[in-house]
């Protein structure tokens, strides 16, 4: 079959939220990119994910010219509860550090980059397959796939980016020899269910309880998220809608809260996992987002650190493309130090607030105590606010 060749700047792989955003920022540098996902359009789109961003997060998708619609549909969150011991604490980031979220999903994030992109003439492919790449220690690497007609096409460039999440094909690009993978499995996983309901509270619940965690999420005034921990094995088809109001209910009931119910449309569950390539760069193939690093989502990290990547990796980028030889290299080592931040901010999250299999009296007593001394000292309550909002760039 006749195979199709171009040639760019920077060839993508994966053209989730940081692709793009990363394709966009590049073409506001005057770089030209290709990039590449195996998903349709459609089902990117379709995929539904919950989305807490960070300042910096909502301040990059407007100042780049993406769009302002995150502050007009979003939601600003100027803190969180924190339930536990019968009661509830809210961490306020404003009169903490200054500093706010934004309730708006990842989905949401998607459509507005992926107009982006159609509105400024990206090259931007969607459902191609047979996708992989050859040369990455050369001058010229290549991207090769198949496109939705069935044409075979080659794109040599010269920088390789693998943002293509948490099954990428890129990372494995990386000789084992050279490269080093962290993980951490956790004994649990959350039961996310979507609702048709008002919202049950003005701002996030992460409630800590004897019968384990359960989060309280909003997604629009008629439609909430709400997750609670259970077994990674466990069976959504076992779990009628009135068992799994009256698990939530227990759960916030036990801090004093009552939720807001409705039908339920989607049920879910959601293994937890922490994962982490070093290095992010070899020869002329860096990595961003979940292709690199996966976070549990109890501290909102996931999309914050892709798009910190990529805003990073534009910066180093274009200074490599001038001649600058150190560029890539920087470029992994300032995301790999945030990287290992959010890791530990996660897992810390994590830890304090979720119920372990083997947890005993005094375990979970322990979390109590170590819950109370957070949101009675304001130095502990700074913490967890500086990194809910996220570190500065």
């Amino acid at each position: 079959m006749t195979r199709t060749t171009a040639t760019t700047d920077v060839a993508i792989v994966g053209a989730g939220p940081a692709g793009l955003m990363l394709a966009h920022l590049l073409q506001r540098a005057g770089i030209d990119s290709v990039a590449i996902d195996i998903r349709s359009r459609e089902e990117i789109e379709n995929t539904h994910r919950a989305g807490i961003l960070e300042q910096d997060s909502v301040r990059l998708l407007v100042e780049s010219g993406v769009s302002d619609r995150v502050l007009c549909d979003g939601y600003r969150h100027a803190g969180i509860d924190l339930a536990f011991g019968g009661g509830g604490h809210r961490i306020d980031f404003e009169a903490l550090v200054g500093a706010s979220v934004q309730l708006y999903p990842q989905t949401d994030v998607f459509v507005d980059l992926a107009d982006a992109r159609a509105r400024d003439g990206g090259d931007v492919r969607f459902g191609v397959g047979e996708v992989s790449v050859a040369d990455i220690t050369g001058d010229r690497p290549r991207m090769r796939f198949t496109d939705a007609d069935g044409v075979r096409h080659e794109v040599a460039a010269r920088i390789l980016v693998g943002s293509d999440g948490s099954r990428s094909i890129c990372r494995h690009e990386f000789p084992e020899s050279l490269r080093r993978q962290f993980f951490r499995e956790y004994p649990f996983a959350w039961f996310g269910i979507l609702c048709e309901a008002p919202p049950s509270s003005e701002e996030l619940i992460y409630s800590h309880s004897e019968r384990g965690f359960a989060l309280i999420s909003q997604r629009t005034e008629t439609l909430q998220r709400m997750y609670f921990q259970c077994d990674p094995a466990e069976d959504v088809a076992a779990w009628s809608d009135d068992r799994v109001w009256e698990e939530l209910q227990a759960r916030v009931g036990a801090n004093g809260y009552v939720l807001e119910e409705g039908p339920i449309t989607s049920k879910v569950v959601l293994p937890f996992r922490s994962f982490v390539q070093e290095p992010m760069r070899h020869g002329n193939l860096v990595l961003a987002g979940d292709a690199a690093h996966t976070v549990p989502p109890t501290g909102a990290k996931g999309l914050n650190l892709a798009l910190a990547d990529v805003r990073v990796l534009a910066e180093e980028l274009e200074l490599h493309l001038r001649g600058d030889e150190g560029a890539l290299d920087r470029y992994a080592e300032r995301a790999l130090q945030r990287v290992w931040k959010a890791q530990h901010f996660s897992y810390w999250m994590t830890t304090m607030l979720h119920r372990l299999p083997e947890a005993s009296d005094f375990d979970v007593r322990r979390q109590v105590g170590e819950l109370t001394s957070l949101v009675t000292s304001t130095a502990g309550s700074t913490y967890l606010a500086e990194g809910y909002t996220g570190w500065p760039s």
